[in-house]
């Protein structure tokens, strides 16, 4: 176990070092390029990423040395793997939160106690540090999503479908590679994106309460600045508090499982709504609880997505049972249920965003709206913690496997991993529809900087101006375009596993009887060189885009683009990450015992469904929440520099 253990991490630490070596490149040009604009804007994108760099990696350091720990645990009690694992998780989410307020404390403290700057003019020299922390966070979690499907599909298909082993079996030389996968794109990547979800969301607030335009003209630039960071000092307190919940009795079911994590995150909710009920009382006065219930509605819209998207991808419910079923005709019935699936579990997160939208806006104007995505991730500590546990329980499962130890281990352990692509898929819901108000929030706060440019409205902006339509087109294909580039990108790397697979089975007939050692280094090895290879050119279309949008186009394009892009891209990531974890589960289910189990001609077809669903839920859905919030800080920050080289080319070209 600690040899497979130390390989995995082995294997985590390569990628992650090759990993930041091309994003360090990146960095160094941006930083360039910022550092014409201001002195102080290079230096915060550098922290944002850093800090968001450093979130994954503590994260996934803390999950590679629990894999193992947990399936000796499992062999104790189910409790005991789940306290070991979700403890794990309980790291990741609070080093997340922790630094994310670590790094705004820092830069106000340096930009408001040292420089003296003013309080309205500190958020958007933060959003600098938002698009730092976007940037890596996009880097993070394509690159880790194309390393761990890669490996995932690998294995998948040619040990379990072509040659008939069992999952993590010893024998297949991509087992180590797609235990390293779930560290480096379901803990690293995760952790980087969350933390820039997190950042994201309270920076997009802060900006909007600087600005005295919302109707707030009787609370000071500094308390409306103030009222996010506060919340989410609070949401830290009470989910730490949650954690101490989570607990199972023996070898329970994994709906007690559910019901305990559950215990955490609801008993967390409550308690932040209590606690952010007595900050407005106790530092704003009575008549401005619209403020507090702004924040409440995006709490409550956080958690109608993210019970939603259990229903949708938990073998527990209809959805994902239904599903199975279809596996019974062959793969192509389970690839069109899936897909059908995914597109029918968009029409509750959208319409809670649309009626959170409309709440938050009544009760705080913008502000309000941002103060709901402020609210919806104010539960991150132990929401992250019940998401990060999965991927350690997946580990644990492969380690019980290739350790050969006690069957009973394994079942606990897949019902643990079972539980846990669940609350990945909640996870993936709640960053998804923060996404969506946070970015709701940024459009607002460029929308600010267009008024203060050309002092006209936004609100004014006619939708049949031909130049507003070609952004709103621009905008609405450009999530398609990302997806299929991080989809192909998948594809060719899981093209070179699957080769090596059959190449080391082909040439050591050995591995499979049992007598010769398999080339693992050999399949992590080709991960890690196909994600470093494909994952440039779909993060550089987030950068580059909204600035030649309005190179060529102008400012108001722009505005379009982004609006175009978060409504396509927020039912695309819903779709895309609700269809994967349901494929998954609906694989899980059969494994368990129904239709016929593993082996059958089910399994075989469901295996299939869950192939194509992996780069649905772990590599484009997660990353186009991502890609619209990176565009919209990019917008925010380059608008003075792309205003001036639009008014160039007009002169140019005219």
């Amino acid at each position: 176990m600690k040899e497979l253990s130390r390989a995995v991490q082995e294997g985590a630490i390569a990628y992650l070092k090759q990993q930041y070596k091309v994003v360090t490149i990146f960095f160094v040009v941006l930083f360039a390029i910022l550092g014409v604009i201001s002195w102080g804007v290079p230096f915060a994108f550098i922290t944002g990423g850093f800090f968001s760099a450093l979130a994954g990696f503590i994260g996934m350091t803390v999950a590679t040395r629990a894999n193992a720990r947990t399936a000796w645990g499992a062999r104790e009690s189910l409790n005991a793997g789940l306290r070991v694992a979700f403890s794990s998780g309980t790291v990741m989410g609070m080093t997340v939160v922790g630094l994310g307020l670590l790094d705004i404390s820092i830069w106000w403290w340096l930009l408001y106690g040292v420089f003296d700057v003013a309080p309205e003019e500190i958020p958007p020299i933060m959003i600098t540090f938002g698009m730092g922390a976007s940037a890596m966070a996009l880097f993070a979690r394509l690159g880790g999503g194309i390393f761990t499907k890669a490996a995932d599909v690998g294995a998948d298909l040619v040990g379990k479908v072509e040659a008939g082993i069992p999952e993590d079996d010893p024998r297949n030389p991509a087992s180590i590679a797609d235990n390293v996968g779930d560290n480096v794109g379901d803990v690293a990547g995760m952790g980087a994106d969350l933390y820039e979800s997190y950042v994201g969301s309270i920076i997009a607030t802060m900006a909007l309460g600087a600005v005295a335009s919302l109707g707030l003209d009787s609370i000071t630039a500094l308390q409306a600045i103030q009222v996010p960071v506060s919340i989410a000092t609070i949401g830290v307190l009470c989910s730490i508090l949650g954690t101490f919940v989570v607990r199972a009795k023996g070898d329970a079911s994994q709906a007690v499982l559910l019901g305990a994590l559950r215990r955490g995150t609801y008993g967390s909710t409550a308690l932040i709504a209590i606690g952010s009920f007595l900050l407005v009382i106790l530092t704003l006065g009575s008549e401005f609880l619209g403020i507090w219930a702004a924040m409440i509605v995006g709490l409550i819209a956080g958690n109608i997505i993210g019970y939603f998207t259990e229903y949708y991808t938990s073998d527990h419910y209809k959805p994902t049972q239904l599903l199975s079923n279809e596996a019974l005709t062959g793969p192509a019935t389970t690839i069109i249920a899936g897909m059908s699936l995914g597109m029918l579990s968009t029409l509750i997160p959208v319409l809670t965003v649309i009626g959170a939208t409309l709440a938050a806006f009544f009760l705080s104007g913008l502000y309000g709206i941002g103060l709901s995505a402020v609210g919806m991730l104010s539960t991150l500590g132990i929401t992250l913690a019940t998401d990060a546990y999965g991927p350690v329980a997946d580990n644990a499962g492969g380690i019980a496997e290739m350790a050969k130890m006690e069957p009973h281990v394994r079942e606990r352990t897949d019902a643990l991993d079972s539980l846990g692509n669940t609350t990945a898929a909640t996870g993936k819901g709640f960053a998804i529809g923060s996404a969506a108000l946070t970015a709701l929030a940024l459009l607002a706060e460029y929308g600010n900087k267009i008024k203060e440019a050309f002092e006209q409205l936004v609100m004014n902006i006619n939708l049949l101006d031909p130049k507003i339509l070609i952004g709103l087109f621009l905008g609405a294909m450009l999530p398609f375009v990302f997806s299929s580039l991080s989809m192909r990108a998948v594809g060719r790397a899981a093209g070179d596993m699957v080769n090596e697979v059959r190449r080391q089975f082909r040439e050591k007939p050995g591995i499979l009887e049992g007598t010769e050692r398999p080339d693992y280094a050999g399949c992590v090895a080709i991960s890690t060189q196909g994600a470093q290879r494909e994952m440039v050119v779909p993060s550089l279309l987030a950068v580059i885009a909204p600035i030649l949008t309005g190179i060529i186009f102008g400012p108001f394009t722009v505005i379009a683009l982004l609006a175009g892009a978060l409504t396509s891209g927020f039912v695309l990531a819903i779709m895309m990450a609700n269809a994967g974890g349901a494929w998954d589960n609906a694989k899980k289910f059969i494994e368990g015992g129904a239709h016929g189990g593993k082996g059958s001609d089910a399994h075989k077809a469901a295996v299939v469904g869950d192939t194509v669903g992996d780069p649905f839920k772990d590599t484009s859905g997660p990353s186009i929440n991502i890609l619209l919030k990176l565009m919209s800080m990019v917008s925010i920050v380059f608008v003075t520099t792309v205003i001036a080289l639009n008014d160039l080319f007009i002169r140019i070209f005219s």
